[in-house]
Parts: structure tokens; sequence; C-alpha cells
């Protein structure tokens, strides 16, 4: 232990600036330069994929009813020609186990591809990014307006700003609510605002978080809200695809006419303009090395491309590359190669699988399902006639959209018989419920719980079929 005393600490003071510096950064506003390029169109080609599927299916219609519709208060999904009721649960998790899956596998191969292409948050900033270029100017115009005292001019531009992106949040939240809710209730609510409370609610919630998250937060949420960011180092390798600067090439970086050798000036390939910074969405310096908060977008790519064009040198400074690649300088061959490896081969096998067994069981599943309740209120009793009786509650599901009609039947026991209705009609994507009799002679069976079964058979189509067993009481 040392021997000298260290000297107390003066109290913090709360409120002074110092302090609140070493807890917090200060965001810096970024300007983010638009970029065109190969990444840039197949970003943009997400943009359009994805938001054409999202805006558009609600307003498809399939039997009579909307396509793709999560009807909480009906309890059933409908998706196109199937029709998932709470008994499917099953899927879900199965679905969710598929998106867990592919999520590792393209991570393990290429990075963050579904951050820089799909993922919402990128897609609705690309978005609002492309109305305020539209309505503001580009990167060097916005900046100038920001620093610009209030105008008329600036108010009208930034007023216009606003209301496009309300709108477009606003839309967007009225969509999401129209998977859950019928899309024509909606429109007749719509034109006499009579939404209900939850519907309303959801509305605004959605709308809200799609302005604050795309219009305002923009890079905070992939750097410090979304967790991928923290745990996606887990599952990159030294032969993941990432997006790499060639320090090897590219450095020592500077300044330099057009058509000059690099070499001949002691200098690499990068010119140090530093647009790959000015395009990145997140504000970082890609040159720095791999960082957590890239989403892979490929911006830089694009950019740096297009300067290596101009200086008539190779392209590929900045590109899709690996870690062992750029230390071993291999080739497109070799990374290719490289990307059948046990982790990738895991998550591979595990994500075909799964797959696999998610079609079989859409495909062998029974589209008539039935649910049997014997009656506790009133075990088995003796009635007129030496019958014993017991009730039953069955409950009917047609999981098919079209009305039918089944007979019902009961085995098991000598002399057992449905006492009354025999036949249900069940109309489609329904739930029937029908109260039985079932009578056993008294003389049959065996004090106690007797097994018996409920033969439940589609009049049009007999191999429709489904068997029930339950048990019958016979008082001791």
């Amino acid at each position: 232990m040392s021997s000298t005393t260290p000297e107390p600490r003066k109290p913090a003071q709360a409120n002074s600036d110092a302090s609140f510096d070493t807890l917090y950064a200060a965001r810096k506003k970024l300007y983010v330069r638009a970029v065109t390029g190969l990444f840039a169109n197949w970003r943009w080609a997400l943009v359009w994929f994805t938001q054409l599927l999202f805006y558009g299916l609600p307003w498809l219609s399939w039997n009579d009813r909307q396509a793709v519709l999560f009807h909480l208060t009906e309890r059933k999904f409908y998706i196109f020609g199937w029709v998932f009721w709470p008994q499917d649960v099953f899927f879900l998790a199965i679905l969710l186990i598929i998106s867990a899956y592919a999520l590792f596998f393209f991570t393990a191969v290429a990075g963050r591809l579904w951050c820089g292409y799909a993922c919402p948050q990128t897609v609705y900033t690309e978005i609002f990014m492309w109305i305020e270029q539209k309505i503001e100017g580009d990167h060097v115009r916005r900046q100038k307006l920001d620093q610009a005292p209030m105008s008329v001019g600036k108010a009208v531009r930034r007023g216009s700003k606003f209301a496009a992106w309300g709108l477009v949040a606003l839309w967007t939240g009225f969509t999401f609510v129209a998977y859950f809710s019928p899309l024509d209730e909606l429109l007749a609510s719509l034109l006499t605002f009579g939404f209900g409370p939850w519907e309303l609610f959801w509305i605004l919630f959605y709308s809200g978080f799609t302005y604050l998250f795309a219009g305002v937060l923009r890079e905070q949420v992939c750097k410090y809200m979304c967790p991928y960011a923290r745990f996606q180092a887990v599952m990159f390798d030294p032969d993941t695809l990432v997006i790499t600067y060639d320090e090897e090439r590219g450095e020592p970086r500077g300044t330099r006419k057009k058509n000059i050798d690099p070499r001949s000036v002691g200098k690499g390939d990068c010119i140090d303009c530093g647009i790959c910074v000015q395009v990145c969405p997140t504000g970082i310096d890609i040159r720095d090395g791999l960082q957590y908060e890239c989403i892979g977008c490929a911006a830089c790519i694009d950019a740096c491309d297009q300067v290596m064009d101009k200086m008539n040198y190779p392209r590929g400074l900045i590109r899709y590359s690996t870690e062992n690649a750029l230390k071993k300088h291999w080739g497109r061959k070799e990374i290719l190669l490289h990307v059948l490896r046990p982790r990738t081969l895991i998550y591979g096998a595990v994500l075909v699988l799964v797959s696999l067994a998610f079609v079989w069981g859409l495909a062998a599943r029974d589209p008539l399902r039935v649910d049997i309740i014997r009656d506790r209120s009133s075990l088995g009793r003796e009635i007129e006639g030496g019958f014993i009786e017991n009730v039953y509650q069955l409950q009917v599901m047609n999981m098919t959209e079209a009305p039918r009609a089944f007979q019902l039947a009961v085995s098991g026991m000598p002399g057992v018989r449905i006492g009354g209705v025999e036949r249900v009609e069940v109309p489609a994507a329904s739930t029937q419920a029908v109260t039985l009799q079932v009578l056993v002679p008294y003389d049959e069976g065996v004090p106690g719980a007797n097994t018996i079964a409920f033969r439940i058979t589609a009049e049009d189509n007999p191999a429709l079929s489904v068997n029930e067993e339950t048990t019958f009481l016979i008082p001791r």
C-alpha cells in the first residue's frame, strides 16, 4: 500500500457543464451527402420492394376478404388461402426461429446486410432523407439553411419538410393498423374520424415513432438503441465479409493531382477527400477500421469507387472483403471458398431443416379440428329406457374458407350412440359449438371411466375426418 495519502476529492458541481461532458457525448448533426452507385441502387431497390409489400398488401383481396389480416378481434390470422387460429401459435414460434437463424447465417456470411438494406430504420431514414433533399437541397444547402437566421423562405421549407414527413408517418401508422383491423372499416372511420380508441392510439403511436426515429434520431437509433449493434461481433469471424478499407494500398493518404502515380510522390491511393465520411449515415470514418456503428450500407464503397474512377485508380480501395483476405491478399475466388466454413454450415443446415419442417407443417396442417369437453356439472346419470347418459360439448373448427357440414358418430362401447343431433353445419373459417348426449345401455361397460371416440367426417369429403377420444363415466 502506498504511504502517501491521496488528496480528498472536491465535491462535484451537479450543474457544471464539465460534469455533463464526461457523461454524455454531444450529438453533432450529420448532413449526409447523397451518393449513387451499385450498392445505392440495391438499397433503393430494397426500399421499393419492402414498401410496395408493406403499403400494398392490405389492399389485396382474397375470397372476398383482405388477403393479409391479423384479425385480433376474431382471433384469426388470414394470410391469402390460410387461416390461422390461436391453436396454431406453434407456426409463429417456428417462424421466429427461422428469422433468428437467417439473421445469424447472413451475418456470419456478409455482416450487417439486414441493417444496411432492409431494416425499417434504414428504409424509412432513406425515405425521409430523400424528402429532405428534395425540399431543402443537398448536404451543403441543408447545412447553410440550418445556419441561416429564420426567414419566410426558411420557415416555408422547414414547414413543408415537416408536413411531408408527418404525412408519410401518418400513412405508415394507418397502414400498420390495417394489418390488424380490416381496411374497409378503417377507411370508413377515416372519413368520419370515428376510429376506436385502440386504433387511434396505435396509428398515432406508430406514426410518432416513425417520425421520431427516421426524421429526428436517425443514426442515434443505430448507434445507441439497436441491440444488434452490440452483439453482432459474436457472429463475426475473420472470414466474414464486411466493408473494409485497404490500409496497405491506401496509406499514407494525401492530396495530389489527377493521373499522378501515388507511389511516385510517396503516397497511397487514398487522396483524403473525406467523401466516404460525408456519405456515411452514421458519420463514421471507415478508414479507422470496422466499428460497431457501421450498418453495412456500402455507401462509402460507391463514393470511393467514383473518386477512384476520377483519379484513374483501380476501384476497391474500400470494398467488401474479410480480415483474412486483407492479411493474406486473397482474391475473390479464395474469399468465396471460405464462405463455407463450420459456422456457416451449421447455421445453414439448421436454417434449412427448420424451414423444411415449417413447410411440411403447413402442408400437413389439418383443416378440421375438434375439441371435446365433457360436461363436468352432470356426471353419468341413468335415464329412461335403461341408458346411462353423458353430456359433451364439441367445438368443431372448420379451418377452410368454405362452409361445410359434418356427420357425427361415436364408438368404443357396445351399444353406444348419440342421442339427438348427429349433423352439424359450420360456416367458413368458423367454430361451431354443439352439445351432444351420448347414451350407453346400463348393462354395458364397467363402473368408472370408459374410453369412447367421436368421429367427425365432412359430408363433401369423407377423407376429411377426425377421431377424438374421451371418457364415458358410468356411476359406481
